[in-house]
């Protein structure tokens, strides 16, 4: 049934309750749902659902949808000669319907902008066109292309407006989006205590202070579709900094141990000495320390994983100057990858005078994170 366009609903208001729609689904996920499922997904999803496509009429493919007699009521006709004005007045006429085809959303024909005139056309929406219907009792073909063209006009008119405000809508949807989601995540990881470094689930041998036991990682594959998943989120492993602390404790005190003890390990090379801490470090955690592991492009010394993740890594050099320690740094950099969290140079000094080495140390790395002990 044909009805005014335009007249329904206000727009602005409209987009400000989808506005609303909007954030009660995003505050609706479930935690694991959005922390598990890949941000763009969800974000392409929520877009997809929420931007609006203003209709755009195909105006060169309207045609004739019906025509048929109809009754017309002319009883308001008063060059007609009617007794009783109070009663409808019937006589044969032609009613012509034309269908304009469109793309976009048809509710939006139903939809006031925020610039409107009061003078709204009649007409009709079904599916993918719009439909307006004129009543004749004269067989005049200009006659009839006039009302649907000055018709046309007017909604028209009114469709560039309601563009307007549909496109200042969807052009603030992307950032809205990306921050309603960002905005709920970021609560979800405060929520967890998921704020700073990660820990990371590292088992200690029993006696061990600070034990840590180890959790599964289940990285979800990237969907097209958001769907409703089961798993727990786990966070990205990392080494938090009393764990590393405790790492370089552990080296130390071996370390400590060659210092006091300096003939028996005098003669050795960097892999055995290397080798001892490897020992030291397994046994507090339980064989995950290896040596010379192939890791990203290179190998590196001491590494420790967890999970099938690199949570430390070392390198172990001899003092040979300035240079050395910068080719060391720049080999350690260049095996790492992103996901390494922790890494360290040890640097065996067999000088006497150690005090020189440390201020060429300081040096040459103005901040260095650096187990500075010599053998």
């Amino acid at each position: 049934m044909s009805g005014y366009l335009f007249s329904k609903g206000d727009l602005r208001a409209l987009l400000e309750h989808v506005k609303l729609e909007l954030d009660k689904e995003i505050n609706g996920f479930e935690r694991n749902y959005l922390l598990n499922t890949s941000e763009t997904d969800i974000c392409n999803y929520l877009l997809s659902k929420y931007r609006f496509d203003p209709p755009v009429l195909r105006r060169d493919e309207l045609c004739v949808h019906d025509h048929q007699e109809t009754d017309v009521d002319v009883s308001h006709d008063h060059r007609r000669l009617i007794f009783d004005r109070d009663k409808p007045f019937y006589i044969k006429g032609t009613s012509v319907t034309i269908a304009f085809p469109f793309n976009g959303d048809g509710n939006l024909f139903h939809c006031s902008a925020s610039t409107f005139t009061l003078n709204a056309p009649r007409g009709q929406v079904v599916g993918q066109e719009l439909r307006l219907t004129y009543t004749t009792l004269a067989h005049d073909a200009n006659a009839l292309k006039g009302s649907y063209e000055q018709d046309l006009a007017s909604i028209e008119q009114k469709l560039n407006w309601v563009r307007n405000d549909v496109d200042a809508y969807n052009g603030q949807l992307p950032a809205l989006v990306e921050g309603k989601v960002m905005q709920r995540k970021q609560k979800l990881l405060a929520d967890a205590g998921l704020v700073g470094s990660l820990g990371i689930p590292i088992r200690r041998r029993d006696g061990e202070a600070l034990t840590f036991f180890p959790m599964e990682i289940k990285r979800k594959p990237a969907i097209r579709r958001p769907q409703e998943v089961s798993a727990a989120f786990q966070p990205e492993l990392a080494l938090p900094e009393q764990e590393f602390d405790y790492i370089l404790k552990v080296i130390e005190n071996m370390v400590l141990v060659m210092e006091r003890s300096p003939r028996a390990f005098v003669k050795m090379d960097e892999e055995s000495l290397r080798d001892h801490i490897l020992v030291q470090l397994n046994g507090h955690y339980e064989g995950q320390v290896t040596g010379e592991t192939f890791n990203y492009t290179g190998k590196t010394d001491i590494l420790i994983r967890c999970e099938g993740k690199n949570v430390f890594i070392a390198e172990c050099k001899f003092w040979k100057g300035p240079q050395m320690l910068l080719d060391t740094l720049d080999q350690l950099l260049g095996y790492t990858s992103w996901r390494d969290t922790k890494a360290a140079v040890l640097v065996f000094n067999r000088n006497r005078d150690h005090t020189a080495v440390l201020q060429k140390v300081s040096a040459t790395v103005p901040t260095p994170h650096l187990l500075q002990k010599n053998t």
